[in-house]
C-alpha cells in the first residue's frame, strides 16, 4: 500500500493558504504604521491671537481653520462660512492688515497675529465708513456675503493705498487708480448671489472719494 503523502494539497487549499499568508505582512504593516500616523497626526496646540484688539489664547486642534476658531471658539459669528473652499469670499477677514480667506488658513499659522473681523470694524452706534456706505447704497440683500464684502473692500482700498497693482492695472510701476474697473477686479473674489454688485461699487466709490 502506498503511504499517503502528507504534503499533498489541493489547488483550493493552496490558494487559501496563499491568501492567508499574504494578509499577515499587510496587517503587520498596518499595525506598525498606526503609531507613526498617530504621532504625526493632529493634536491640541496653544495659539495666541489679537482679535479685534483683544488678546485671545486658544487651545485648538492643529487642523482648526482660522474661520472655525473665530466662529466656534471665540463665537464671533459675523464672519460667515459659505463655500469653505476659498471660492466665495464670505469668510474674508483681515490679518495684520491684509485681507485673507479665513477658511483656507489654519489658526496655528497666525500665532501673535492681529485679526480684524466685521465686528472689529465698527459698532451699531459707530459704524465704520464702509459699513455706513453699504447701508446707504443698499449694498446687500440677504446680507450673508456682506461681512466678507465689507472686510474685503476695506482691505482692497488699503492695497491700492500701498501701491499694489491688480490684473487690470495699466502700468504696474505706477500707483493704482481709484476706478470702478479696479474696484470690480479687486473685489471679484467676493461673490454676491443676490447680485448687488453695482450698489457695492457705489458704496466703495463713496468711501474712496470717487464717482461710481
Amino acid at each position: 500500500m502506498k503511504t499517503p503523502d502528507v504534503f499533498t494539497i489541493s489547488r483550493r487549499g493552496l490558494l487559501k493558504a496563499g491568501a492567508a499568508s499574504a494578509s499577515v505582512p499587510a496587517m503587520a504593516g498596518a499595525v506598525a504604521a498606526a503609531p507613526t500616523r498617530a504621532a504625526s497626526g493632529a493634536g491640541p496646540s496653544t495659539v495666541t491671537l489679537s482679535v479685534n484688539g483683544k488678546t485671545r489664547r486658544l487651545v485648538l486642534d492643529t487642523r482648526t481653520t482660522l474661520l472655525d476658531a473665530l466662529r466656534e471658539h471665540i463665537h464671533l459669528t459675523g464672519t460667515k462660512k459659505g463655500c469653505d473652499h476659498g471660492q466665495c469670499g464670505a469668510c474674508t477677514v483681515m490679518v495684520d492688515g491684509r485681507r485673507i480667506n479665513s477658511c483656507l488658513t489654519l489658526a496655528v499659522m497666525h500665532e501673535g497675529a492681529k485679526v480684524t473681523t466685521i465686528e472689529g470694524l465698527g459698532t451699531p452706534a459707530k459704524l465704520h465708513p464702509m459699513q455706513a456706505a453699504f447701508v446707504k447704497h443698499d449694498g446687500y440683500q440677504c446680507g450673508y456675503c456682506t461681512p466678507g464684502q465689507i472686510c474685503s473692500a476695506v482691505g482692497m482700498l488699503g492695497e491700492i493705498a500701498q501701491g499694489i497693482p491688480s490684473h487690470v492695472s495699466a502700468d504696474l510701476t505706477a500707483s493704482p487708480q481709484l476706478t470702478t474697473v479696479e474696484f470690480r477686479e479687486r473685489m471679484s473674489g467676493n461673490i454676491c448671489r443676490c447680485g448687488a454688485y453695482s450698489n457695492i461699487v457705489e458704496a466703495i466709490s463713496e468711501v474712496a472719494g470717487v464717482k461710481a
